[in-house]
């Protein structure tokens, strides 16, 4: 039996950035946050990810389109399938989408400044928490919002937020 090919079992992570969040942010390192996550959930490949850091007024927009809240938040997270549905049925080597998780960034620095966090443990806050609603987690009813919280505890436990992913503005690594 032949060995199995390390890329074909980790999920697929694509991460865009907008443009003025760039230079500050390191794509790599939400991917590897991500991952990290995604293995620790059980999820192996093939699979993939959206992960999309961009500006307040955007993600109001699509919490107003989507989801019917005219009104700002620090994190979105579209799956593509609803409670309770199957998923596509796809080839067995074309990797199935979980959804995207979308970060308002400058709504994660405001949120950082005031709990007086490193940006970075903020972010992976937001990430942490997106991913855990595309793998079926919520916070709709108290005994799901305290099994999800406590999820999210341990994850962030696990994750070495102390490597940044800022390399300029934040005076990151």
């Amino acid at each position: 039996m032949a060995p199995q090919r390390r890329a074909l079992l980790a999920p697929r992570v694509d991460v865009r950035v907008a443009p003025p969040f760039r230079a500050a942010l390191r794509a790599a390192w939400l991917r590897a946050m991500a991952r990290r996550v995604l293995a620790a959930e059980g999820v192996a490949g093939p699979a993939q990810v959206g992960i999309v850091v961009t500006d307040d007024e955007t993600v109001r927009e699509l919490n107003r389109r989507f989801l019917g809240l005219d009104e700002p938040t620090d994190v979105l997270s579209f799956g593509l399938t609803g409670a309770g549905e199957a998923p596509f049925a796809l080839p067995p080597e074309e990797a199935s989408s979980l959804g995207e998780v979308v970060i308002a960034y400058p709504t994660a620095v405001r949120q950082a400044e005031d709990a007086a966090r490193p940006i970075e443990a903020e972010l992976a806050h937001l990430l942490v928490h997106g991913l855990l609603h595309l793998l079926g987690y919520d916070h709709q009813h108290p005994e799901t919002e305290m099994a999800m919280r406590r999820r999210e505890e341990e994850l962030l436990a696990a994750l070495p937020v102390s490597v940044g992913p800022f390399e300029r503005l934040h005076g990151g690594l």
